[in-house]
């Protein structure tokens, strides 16, 4: 369990479009296997610690022809950042997909102060 102290939680949000392979013939539309798109998330203010990250799929337009196969996550989580990953398999064509993001951690409070 993460436990956030009393003093100042952080939200951050935001949506992102991983990938419109349609328009451009792109291997999540026309490929086969193992595909993987992966982006960098910069937060605008860093938290104190890695935040808890939670991740939905937002947009799904996939062929009705295929099976649908969707894995969405976030990796390597840092103070600054993660990577919003997305990937499939087998025979699944994906168009395109938008995924949201929030979130949730320790930031720094405007009254907290450092001696140094």
């Amino acid at each position: 369990m993460k436990r956030l102290s009393p003093h100042s939680v952080g939200i951050l949000q935001g949506s992102r479009v991983l990938f419109s392979d349609y328009a451009t013939d792109g291997v999540m539309w026309t490929g086969e296997g193992d595909r993987e798109s992966r982006f960098t998330v910069n937060f605008n203010e860093p938290f104190l610690a890695p935040p808890a990250v939670m991740v939905g799929i937002s947009l799904w337009d996939t062929d009705h022809k295929t099976n649908m196969r969707a894995d969405l996550v976030a990796e390597n989580i840092t103070a600054t950042g993660f990577h919003l990953v997305f990937r499939t398999w087998g025979d699944t064509r994906i168009a395109r997909v938008r995924a949201d993001w929030t979130a949730i951690g320790p930031v720094r409070d405007e009254e907290d102060w450092e001696i140094g």
